[in-house]
């Protein structure tokens, strides 16, 4: 074989052997490229990184992310505290001053106290009523005894609404309270006494705000007349124009009625001294919660001397079962009734109540 030959055969094995060893480098490297990625990262290594996220993003990385797991934790924003609300004001919902509270006109809703007192004891009863108008004494014994049985009912409706505004209605108030000799068989158990107080009411809506917590919540002005319905010499009665501010605070309110006799002639006044025994005024204070209400009323006769005259009332309502409380009432002073109105005593009386002064009259009405 000569050179040449040699040669081309030298050459032959040479590009077979570059051929197959191409061969072998590309089946290697597409071996390598669907091979998956190897991840440097080990569990040692996660657990050395200080930051959270990104530790917690390194076992993700390592293990896989949980189905159903949040990639970034967000945390929730604090939630801003909630005052406390107000409790409802007690002259709001006894007369209806907000807008929201408007019930409209017609209504009949509870007034006063309603209550039935089947004891109500007197440190001595007025057996011989009296009155300096010509006429008007009793001259002959009537017999009566200490212990008798009170009762009181009270309504009042809304006779126009918004009168003079959103923060003005006027009302219609009728209040008889009675006292019943129901113990006194010799004398047939009459009634004793009944008065019938009827009155019409013009009512704003203040709302002044005042120290300690205190609102001046409402005021107005009423025309009132009280009598007794009888014949002489028992008959009494009178007409007033009175003022009333009421205060308040969570719990608690305060009323403050000052008050002008409308004044009659002498020969048919029934009683032509009545403001000094049964005042010029009066304060009322409330304090009602946990279902038990206390009242305290003050009036005075404004005036020094042999005309100072005054009386106190307590009055306490405490729950005994659902709507129904006990009662209890404390009286002393002059003008118990208004045939007593120049005759002082102490009362005292025990019965139950199915309305109280403030009365919730909102929850009743969504009940």
């Amino acid at each position: 074989m000569n050179f040449l030959e040699k040669d081309v055969q030298r050459t032959g094995r040479t590009l077979t052997f570059a051929t197959t060893a191409f061969v072998l480098l590309a089946l290697s490297s597409a071996a390598i490229a669907q091979a998956p990625a190897t991840n440097p990262k080990s569990p040692e290594t996660c657990r050395a990184i200080r930051s959270e996220k990104e530790r917690l993003a390194c076992y993700d990385e390592l293990f896989g992310v949980p189905e159903g797991a949040l990639i970034e934790q967000t945390p929730n924003p604090p939630v801003a505290a909630v005052p406390e609300p107000r409790p409802a004001s007690l002259l709001d919902q006894r007369w209806e001053l907000t807008p929201e509270q408007k019930q409209g006109s017609f209504r009949v809703d509870p007034h006063k106290p309603v209550y039935i007192l089947a004891a109500f004891h007197s440190s001595h009863a007025n057996d011989l009523p009296s009155s300096p108008s010509q006429n008007h004494s009793v001259l002959q014994s009537l017999g009566l005894q200490d212990t008798e049985t009170k009762f009181q009912i009270s309504l009042k409706s809304k006779l126009w609404e918004n009168i003079l505004g959103d923060s003005s209605d006027l009302w219609f108030g009728y209040t008889q309270s009675s006292r019943w000799q129901v113990f006194n068989g010799s004398q047939s158990r009459p009634f004793r006494e009944t008065d019938y107080e009827p009155e019409v009411m013009l009512n704003f809506r203040t709302h002044r705000e005042l120290p300690w917590g205190w609102d001046l919540r409402m005021s107005g002005v009423s025309l009132t007349h009280v009598s007794n319905g009888r014949d002489v010499p028992q008959s009494r009665s009178w007409n007033r124009v009175i003022g009333q501010f009421g205060f308040d605070r969570p719990g608690w309110t305060v009323v403050v009625r000052p008050w002008w006799r409308i004044h009659e002639d002498r020969p048919t006044d029934d009683n032509p001294d009545i403001e000094d025994f049964m005042g010029r005024g009066e304060l009322l204070v409330t304090r009602n919660w946990g279902g038990h209400e206390i009242s305290a009323m003050v009036r005075h006769s404004l005036r020094g001397g042999d005309r100072s005259h005054s009386a106190v009332e307590l009055n306490w309502a405490f729950p005994i079962y659902g709507e129904l409380k006990g009662y209890v009432q404390f009286f002393s002073g002059y003008g118990e009734s208004l045939i007593d109105y120049n005759h002082s005593a102490n009362y005292v009386g025990l019965g139950v109540s199915l309305v109280e002064w403030y009365s919730n009259t909102q929850e009743t009405r969504r009940r």
